[in-house]
């Protein structure tokens, strides 16, 4: 028996999402519930995985199938595919697993041609119908041509434009059947000088050419972006919803419209959307027209809203989320299109989890669960500084469509949003609307500025999912995109002038609003404390200066697991007593140098182990090689050489020999320890003499330093340096009469160092994985120079994700999985972490938690995330353990059998 690659709408439910992708499962379960949906069919995502494999074609058993199921839903609807008659008009949609909105095709309106439209038109002599079928069918001419065969729209709009120009109208709702009708001669005759053919005439080929698009644009650029940046494997493919059309833009009794059971800005329970009448679900979204709230629908159509808001209640509580809705009405019938669980802004997140709790709906743990990690990083940014605020008067505003403030240099276009971003410019990205050919500009740029467009266009529905700041649909504005201008409250605005947004109100600044951190309180803090109720990684922070470890652990963190040494010898008063150590030629002029810097070095960490009140703080020693030090300026190098003594020359040769062709795999770590065992020394006397002395004035404390030698890969150098610091620590501790305890550990990222680990502890009394070194060590590839060649890999699926920001789970997760059993066999009191930014990335989180770590470490921002990251890890982790158990439950196994048994 061949495999089953279609579905009926009856035939699904919303348990079904990996094959029939989260559209078709949730129209699926919209029919089971007994909701009004135009009763269609779902093209399995097998069958994308299918079309790829045969070479981007959909092959003859899958074709057939789908014929077969045409066949169905003609008498499902009592109309017939082509008939001239009675003909079944039908939409194609995507619909992967996981919400992509924008990011992949829709086709409307497909099985019309000159006679299917003649015939409709013989068949209604009203005028308003005749317009409607034109408007219909030139619609899908355009995106036939646009999605199908890859002809811009540019070509099209500009016929529309014209056509606007010379009957002297504004919107195409103005526009006459008669315009209408001549628009879709044009159209085809545009499409025909650009492809050589004419337009397809026969359903069936249109059909063909649609599921295909669809299954195509699964692995367009703008869907391939969005996939890396939300985790969402290639792999998974598209499923392709079919059903028929129900039209909003059949006469003034008809309409339709997008909903949120909640308002996905705020979280604020009402309903909250936008609706047209006398149009297709693409204009609103697309912002041709500004669209009206959604409670003027009442007054248009009042049992249809009145059914509405039942079915907003029945679908809220039968997912027991907030509910995303699109739907149409076709002669004041109210027909259910799509819903899913809403994309929303972080605040609105937290608050709609923590209301739903209060509710009732859902537990503490699904609350948890409901928070998109990433999505926290826009509670913790900067706003707009209050008191300049009050002061500063708006230039204009436009529709608050995805909180958080925003300030940079104007540009036009996406590829400038790019450019400008890559030179390390802050950019405000100001179009007349976005589309989807934009998301690399949207993520480019501080914040998006839209003239069109309301609250679910493609722009504030886009900003909202990527955490960016958004004002959408100001149409105030005076664009001329062509000389790179805007003109706003009788000012105009070049490409590169400043301009500040509040993605809050709506309001729009002239130049430069300074900002202020952000202040996080009430949910945020409810769903922090749940977090932190279950999870078991501890989260520490990455922090260098006392300001950092104050503000992390306002943020959560449970001590520091990677303070890194270097970057303190870089200010001006100390960067002269470094480069005196370089430069000097014997041990004796070494140590003299290194003393200059040792009281410095331990006011430094007195401050941070004052700043984290007697919490875990990891200090690495001196990773980076020494060139990194030196100058390069000839007027530093002459002043060098001055206070050294040594002619110019000589501090050039100096310089000259520190350099390496891999600096990276180089003279640096616990090479240069070895190399000068002076240095270790000093660091380990600066750290043990400021822990003895805070604990001194902090008696309730109980200060244990961990030392954490970097980049050993050998278990005979890790103990050759680890007695040097036991040997220094010791004689301080006796000598001050303190019975401090320290401990000394390593930073695994050389791979040898991982394959070895069972060595590696005999000596190391805690392992931390430096990801980013064992990443590119791993691979083999630097990562500064890694993002030269990447998008290639990219391109080419080679590589799903940058490694470099989430964890290689094949191949450095091994050695990192590898690392902990052997290093736990050898001792099995191992603490173990890592302190690379995988550490604050969710899905490196999560994998860390299964591998056995005791804490993630990140930096201070990424705090929040990593908390609840974790605390989903280990939520997953239970409720697939209930799972297993419960399909088990008449096994006498224990849940560790059961996994082993699995495997």
């Amino acid at each position: 028996m061949s495999k089953k690659y279609v579905y009926l709408f009856s035939e699904g439910n919303a348990n079904m999402r990996e094959l029939l992708g989260g559209k078709g499962a949730n129209l699926a379960e919209m029919t089971n519930i007994g909701l009004p949906v135009p009763q269609g069919f779902t093209i399995t995502t097998e069958a994308c995985t299918q079309y790829y494999e045969d070479g981007r074609r959909v092959n003859d058993e899958i074709m057939s199938q789908v014929m077969d199921y045409v066949e169905r839903i003609e008498l499902l609807n009592d109309k017939k595919f082509g008939d001239l008659e009675n003909p079944l008009l039908v939409s194609v949609r995507s619909g992967a697993r996981a919400s992509m909105p924008g990011m992949m095709d829709t086709i409307l309106n497909l099985g019309l041609n000159d006679e299917v439209v003649a015939s409709m038109i013989k068949g209604n002599p009203d005028p308003k119908f005749e317009r409607f079928v034109y408007d219909s069918y030139r619609r899908f001419i355009q995106m036939y041509s646009d999605v199908v065969m890859e002809v811009g729209k540019k070509y099209f709009e500009k016929l529309i434009d014209e056509m606007k120009a010379a009957k002297g109208v504004t919107f195409d709702i103005e526009l006459t059947a008669e315009d209408l009708k001549t628009l879709a001669e044009q159209f085809k005759a545009e499409y025909k000088n650009q492809i050589g053919t004419d337009f397809p005439s026969d359903p069936i080929v249109q059909l063909k050419g649609a599921i295909e698009a669809v299954f195509r644009s699964w692995d367009n650029p703008r869907a391939n972006v969005y996939r890396r940046d939300n985790d969402i494997p290639y792999s998974w493919g598209t499923a392709v919803s079919v059903m028929p059309m129900v039209f909003g833009n059949l006469n003034e009794n008809s309409g339709t419209g997008v909903a949120f059971t909640r308002d996905p800005a705020t979280g604020e329970k009402k309903l909250m959307g936008e609706f047209l009448t006398n149009a297709q679900g693409e204009d609103v979204v697309a912002g041709v027209r500004t669209p009206m709230p959604i409670t003027q629908m009442e007054e248009k159509f009042p049992e249809a809203f009145k059914q509405f808001k039942k079915v907003c209640k029945i679908l809220e509580n039968h997912y027991h989320d907030m509910q995303d809705m699109e739907f149409t009405v076709e002669n004041g019938k109210l027909y259910m299109l799509q819903c899913r669980n809403g994309k929303r802004t972080a605040q609105a997140a937290l608050k709609i989890a923590c209301d739903l709790v209060d509710e009732g709906m859902i537990d503490e743990k699904q609350a948890v669960l409901m928070i998109e990690p990433r999505n926290l990083d826009t509670l913790l940014h900067p706003q707009f500084d209050a008191d300049v605020l009050m002061k500063t008067v708006p230039l204009g505003k436009g529709l608050g469509a995805s909180p958080g403030a925003a300030c940079g240099k104007i540009v036009f276009s996406a590829e400038d949003a790019k450019a400008w971003n890559a030179r390390k410019e802050k950019v405000v990205l100001v179009r007349l609307e976005t589309s989807p050919e934009d998301i690399e500009g949207m993520k480019a740029a501080q914040g998006i500025l839209t003239v069109r467009g309301g609250m679910t266009s493609h722009a504030a529905v886009v900003a909202r999912g990527m955490g960016s700041c958004c004002v959408s649909g100001c149409g105030d504005i005076k664009m001329d995109e062509e000389n790179k201008q805007f003109t706003l409250a009788g000012k105009t605005f070049h490409e590169g002038d400043y301009i500040s947004i509040d993605g809050s109100t709506g309001n729009i600044y002239d130049g430069v609003i300074p900002t202020v951190d952000a202040k996080i309180a009430g949910e945020f803090g409810r769903i922090m404390s749940w977090a932190d109720k279950y999870r078991r990684l501890k989260v520490r922070t990455n922090a260098d200066t006392p300001r950092d470890a104050r503000k992390a652990v306002e943020l959560g963190a449970e001590g520091i697991g990677l303070t890194r040494t270097e970057h303190m010898f870089f200010n001006a008063d100390r960067i002269a007593a470094f480069r005196e150590m370089i430069c000097s030629d014997t041990v004796e002029e070494r140590v003299t140098a290194l003393a200059k810097l040792e009281p410095m070095q331990q006011a430094d960490f007195e401050g941070i182990y004052e700043a984290m009140h007697g919490m875990p703080v990891t200090i690495r020693f001196l990773d980076p090689p020494l060139h990194e030090f030196v100058p390069t300026e000839e007027e530093d190098i002459k002043a060098l050489a001055k206070s050294q003594k040594k002619s110019v020359q000589q501090i050039k040769d100096i310089i000259s020999s520190l350099h390496e062709f891999n600096p990276m795999m180089g003279h640096r770590g616990c090479r240069l320890a070895v190399t000068y065992p002076e240095i270790a020394e000093m660091q380990t006397r600066a750290v043990i003499k400021a822990a003895i002395a805070v604990q001194t004035r902090h008696p309730e404390w109980e200060i244990v330093p961990e030392i954490m030698i970097p980049l050993t890969g050998e278990v005979k150098e890790l103990k050759y340096v680890k007695d040097v610091v036991v040997r220094t620590a010791d004689m301080i501790i006796r000598h001050k009469n303190s019975n401090m305890k320290y401990l000394v550990g390593t930073m695994i990222e050389i791979p040898r160092a991982a394959l070895t680990a069972d060595e590696m502890a005999k000596e190391a009394e805690f392992f931390s994985f430096g990801t980013n070194d064992l990443t590119q060590m791993t691979f083999g590839f630097s990562r500064d120079d890694a993002g030269k060649f990447l998008s290639s890999y990219y391109d080419t699926k080679i590589y799903e994700n940058d490694p470099f920001a989430r964890v290689d789970q094949n191949g450095v997760g091994k050695l990192v999985d590898m690392a902990c059993r052997l290093g736990r066999e050898t001792r099995p009191n191992i603490h173990l972490g890592v302190c690379g930014e995988h550490g604050g990335d969710p899905s490196s989180v999560e994998f860390f938690h299964k591998t056995g770590l005791d804490y993630v470490s990140c930096s201070p921002f990424r705090v929040p995330i990593a908390r609840l990251a974790a605390a989903q890890a280990a939520i997953k982790d239970e409720n697939k353990k209930e799972a297993l158990m419960k399909a088990f439950k008449n096994s006498s196994k224990t849940y560790e059998e059961i996994i082993e048994f699995l495997k």
